[in-house]
């Protein structure tokens, strides 16, 4: 909710900030994970309805932001950090946030082809960091699945978002590595914004019967924070698989309970799935 998008002004971004807070309360949203980078989104989450847990990204491959990442964590309430990714974080930062020792840390992952090139030193990635003149350090581990098993501990519980370019091979070398609860978060239409992907993946992650959430990311890469929407998105799905996404998985990713209650007009009740007229709102 953090990352608005640059053209807004100041007071258009905390205007914006409002209105996706309230919004997303109105449509029954009681708990929200928050990947952040900076300190705009507190004053909102101070006075908000909604439990936020925040996560500051930490990254930077010529000048860390690690310790600003630490000042959030030090002055905000439900704050940890997290990696922002497996290719924009050195690997002492990478591993400084692991020994700060998170009970639940977020990391983007696989969100573009290049993400598995840059390990191969080629593609359109390597291409602009060595026009920019970046160097990263942990090329060594040759791809972005064996950099997640080689530096976070097994027992450490870790939300995976976008995952647009996720393949078995992924899965099975992450799966086979963490003891701890893996979660893997779709945001379909901003994976669709940044890159093109659409949402088979999603078959993938439900043929291992894996730990799906729903998210929006940001509004720098979607046009609302709206759950509601995301799940339109998966029209070959059960609606009772989608509200567990969309409820039940995220709940026992932040460790909390359901408190209120949704209704969502808009029903296929032959089919039991959520139609396009779908809305969703709380009633309690």
């Amino acid at each position: 909710m953090a990352r608005v998008r640059e053209r807004f002004t100041a007071e258009e971004r905390l205007s914006a900030l409002q209105t996706a807070d309230r919004d997303m309360w109105m449509e029954g949203v009681d708990f929200c994970a928050d990947i952040v980078n900076d300190n705009s989104s507190f004053a909102v989450k101070e006075k908000s309805q909604i439990y936020y847990r925040s996560f500051a990204e930490v990254f930077g491959l010529k000048q860390s932001n690690l310790d600003r990442c630490r000042d959030l964590v030090t002055s905000y309430p439900n704050t940890t950090l997290s990696p922002h990714s497996t290719y924009s974080v050195q690997q002492s930062d990478f591993e400084a946030v692991c020994s700060s020792h998170p009970d639940l840390m977020t990391i983007h992952f696989k969100e573009s082809e290049g993400e598995q090139q840059l390990f191969d030193n080629q593609g359109a990635l390597a291409e602009w960091y060595r026009a920019v003149g970046f160097e990263c350090d942990f090329l060594d581990y040759r791809s972005p699945a064996e950099r997640i098993v080689r530096t976070i501990p097994a027992c450490q519980s870790v939300m995976f978002v976008h995952n647009c370019h996720l393949t078995q091979a992924d899965i099975d070398t992450i799966m086979s590595h963490f003891t701890a609860p893996v979660y893997w978060v779709l945001c379909p239409r901003s994976n669709s914004y940044i890159s093109g992907a659409k949402t088979a993946v999603h078959k993938l992650l439900m043929a291992n019967n894996l730990n799906i959430l729903i998210g929006t990311d940001s509004l720098a890469s979607n046009s609302s924070l709206s759950i509601i929407e995301e799940l339109k998105c998966f029209a070959d799905v059960p609606l009772q698989t989608l509200l567990g996404w969309a409820t039940t998985n995220g709940y026992k990713a932040l460790n909390c309970s359901p408190r209120g209650w949704v209704n969502i007009d808009g029903v296929d009740l032959q089919t039991m799935t959520i139609t396009e007229q779908a809305t969703a709102k709380r009633v309690l």
